[in-house]
C-alpha cells in the first residue's frame, strides 16, 4: 500500500482547506485511514480517522465540529475538510492506513503501518 497526501497550503484563521490521501494497492474494507499531524517541536498526533467501508468514523476533540472526513471509492482517495481553522492547526499532516481486520479505529500512530509523505498546513492568524 502506498499513500500520496496532498491539498496542504496556507490560510488565514477561519479559512478552510481539503486534504486528499490518495491510495494505491488493495485496500480491504475493514482498513482504517488515519490523519495525523506533526507541528514543530510536538509529537505526532491524531486528528481523525475513517474506516475505508465508511461505516465508522473518529475525530480528536480538538477538530470535532470543524473537520470532516470523506471517501471516493472510485478514487481510492480519502479527503479531510478542515474548516473554521484555527493558528494551532498549524503542522504537517500525514494521512496513514491501518491494515486492521476488524475494523476499530485506533487514534495510535503505532497501529498504522503505512504512511504519506505528510503535507504543510499553515494558518496565519
Amino acid at each position: 500500500v502506498q499513500l500520496q497526501a496532498s491539498g496542504g497550503g496556507l490560510v488565514q484563521a477561519g479559512g478552510y482547506l481539503r486534504l486528499s490521501c490518495a491510495a494505491s494497492g488493495r485496500i480491504f474494507v475493514t482498513y482504517v485511514v488515519g490523519w495525523f499531524r506533526q507541528a514543530p517541536g510536538k509529537e505526532r498526533e491524531f486528528v481523525a480517522a475513517v474506516r475505508w467501508s465508511g461505516t465508522s468514523y473518529y475525530f480528536a476533540d480538538s477538530v470535532k465540529g470543524r473537520f470532516t472526513i470523506s471517501r471516493d471509492d472510485a478514487k481510492n482517495t480519502v479527503y479531510l475538510q478542515m474548516n473554521s481553522l484555527k493558528p494551532e492547526d498549524t503542522a504537517v499532516y500525514y494521512c496513514a492506513i491501518d491494515r486492521t481486520l476488524y475494523g476499530v479505529i485506533s487514534a495510535s500512530t503505532n497501529e498504522y503501518e503505512y504512511w504519506g509523505q505528510g503535507t504543510l498546513v499553515t494558518v496565519s492568524s
